[in-house]
């Protein structure tokens, strides 16, 4: 697949319960063993999901649950013990070419010594995208983050904030069919992570890309998803999968005060604090949520 491949215009992000005959993601049974001195530890039991292209998805659960686990294996970044992954109804057995990783340590991804230009180019320069295209590709994705003023600053020159949008820029600038996200927004301060929330909604509504958004903060969640996946303790299924009826137009201060967004946030947070409190349940779980 060549980055021509990835730069045709999207369709309008689909809403949730489209029926479509290929998911963009499917995850089937998915089961992951790390062996260690004394034994084995399960850290993900079994997962089955599937996400539709253009979905904008987050997943939560309690620290420890396996959530970067179960990034790393969609991925490709991991090899699960049992189960299957597709992508577009292709196996996935080692990290995809239409698929970009945002990780929670921004500051290691990008080099001190790249400015901010060359960091987002790299990926594309490694590809031997021709340097018209990537020129173009870069100039969108830096004006998409909205750092086009920045392009020789170095990342030691930039706020955290704005050196996640470099991280993004780079992920979004090879116009990935998916975008992973673990915690991207966890080291950032308050205000810079809510304009952030709002930069991956613009993102996602301009490109129209798959989102899969791993985070531990239930507001967060619900501002930002359509759906949004509740998981078990460890070692990890499916606990919950939560339709977010909120209106597509959404705004930090109008959303959050509404009486929906409240009630959604609760029914998170109750899921989660039972997660804490109770052991998983295994397939069953699993079971229940696909039939929500």
């Amino acid at each position: 697949m060549t980055v021509d491949d990835l730069t045709h215009d999207r369709a309008p992000a689909s809403r949730p319960g489209n029926t479509m005959t290929t998911p963009m993601l499917s995850i089937k049974n998915l089961q992951k063993i790390y062996p260690v001195a004394d034994g084995e530890i399960e850290a993900v039991r079994d997962i089955t999901l599937e996400i539709a292209e253009g979905e904008l998805i987050c997943i939560v659960g309690p620290s420890g649950a396996g959530k970067t686990t179960l990034l790393k294996c969609i991925a490709g970044l991991l090899s699960p013990t049992s189960g299957s992954i597709e992508l577009a109804g292709i196996p996935v057995t080692g990290p995809p070419k239409p698929m970009a990783v945002v990780f929670q340590e921004y500051g290691r991804s990008l080099f001190p010594w790249m400015t901010v230009r060359a960091n987002v180019e790299l990926p594309l320069k490694n590809a031997r995208v021709p340097k018209s295209e990537r020129d173009k590709l870069v100039d969108n994705a830096l004006e998409a983050v909205e750092l086009e003023h920045v392009p020789t600053s170095y990342p030691w020159q930039l706020s955290g904030g704005m050196q996640q949008r470099v991280a993004i820029a780079r992920a979004v600038a090879y116009r990935p069919k998916v975008l992973l996200m673990d915690e991207p927004f966890a080291a950032v301060d308050a205000q810079t992570r809510a304009d952030l929330e709002d930069l991956v909604r613009n993102i996602w509504h301009k490109l129209g890309v798959t989102i899969l958004f791993i985070t531990h903060d239930i507001d967060e969640s619900v501002y930002l998803a359509q759906r949004v996946i509740m998981l078990s303790n460890s070692p990890t299924v499916v606990q919950d999968d939560l339709i977010i009826d909120l209106p597509d137009d959404r705004d930090q201060l109008e959303t959050r005060s509404s009486t929906r967004f409240a009630e959604l946030r609760t029914h998170v947070y109750e899921q989660i604090q039972l997660a804490k409190a109770s052991k998983p349940t295994g397939a069953v779980s699993v079971q229940k949520a696909a039939r929500r």
